[in-house]
């Protein structure tokens, strides 16, 4: 059971190859200066903790098991448990506070509206964001004036001065093919106009609709990873007891 429980690992690895895959396909490998250039969160970053992690726990246990080595036994469950109690302390301060997180995510995708031509995977991340949770921007379409191709002022020579991605536009399901174009000049229309073509309600407020209205599909998520972290915790345990125990008939 320790090892299967500990295969992860091999999912781990995929993340990771995933990860660098990404990261040699837009040249980032070959130069590793253009990490810090990114105004903006590259989801990359995500598959390689996330990977890492995995990699290393389920090395840990398996290996671990297999060998029945208590000291790798040992950092697999105290490395699970401190993951347990980070995702517990993060669970209850999100809860207390919900004020100051609501703000934080507010800044974290005015950033990345910002960056959004800077990075391809950043780029398909929000118009994934955006379209799923039909929304267009932190708190309405006006937050991409934060982005120099989108802003509305009278030096701006681009294109797309006074639009919007198209993933803010309401889809028409007549359309087959993908209109890339629909949120030129829209912010130059009237509000209530405006409501015809694409999204007004911002991201972070849909978010937070998205999570009440899935509130017990998210919680049941948690309490099940937190099972089976605490399930991983228990096997490595009892299994350090009986490796012990044989060595001390010994």
């Amino acid at each position: 059971m320790m090892v299967a429980f500990s295969l992860l690992q091999l999912l781990g690895a995929a993340f990771l190859a995933i990860g660098l895959w990404a990261w040699a396909e837009k040249g980032v490998l070959s130069n590793l200066s253009s990490i810090t250039d990114l105004g903006g969160f590259d989801p990359v970053w995500l598959f390689l903790v996330v990977g890492g992690v995995m990699f290393v726990l389920g090395f840990a246990g398996c290996i671990g098991a297999l060998r029945e080595n208590t000291f790798l036994l040992k950092f697999f469950s105290v490395f699970l448990g401190l993951i347990f109690f980070l995702e517990l302390t993060a669970g209850v301060l999100a809860f207390i506070f919900k004020g100051w997180i609501k703000d934080q995510l507010n800044f974290f995708i005015n950033n990345n509206v910002k960056a959004y031509r800077d990075d391809i995977d950043l780029q398909n991340l929000i118009d994934f964001a955006q379209e799923y949770w039909s929304c267009c921007g932190a708190h309405g379409p006006n937050d991409w004036n934060l982005n120099i191709y989108f802003n509305c002022t009278d030096s701006n020579p681009s294109r797309e001065r006074c639009g919007v991605p198209f993933s803010c536009c309401v889809k028409d399901p007549a359309e087959d093919v993908l209109n890339t174009q629909c949120g030129y000049d829209v912010r130059l229309k009237l509000e209530l106009e405006q409501q015809s073509f694409i999204h007004t309600k911002g991201c972070a407020g849909q978010f937070e609709k998205w999570l009440q209205d899935n509130l017990i599909v998210v919680a049941g998520t948690f309490v099940g990873v937190a099972l089976l972290q605490i399930f991983g915790i228990c096997l490595a345990q009892n299994l350090v007891s009986d490796i012990n125990a044989v060595k001390a008939n010994w």
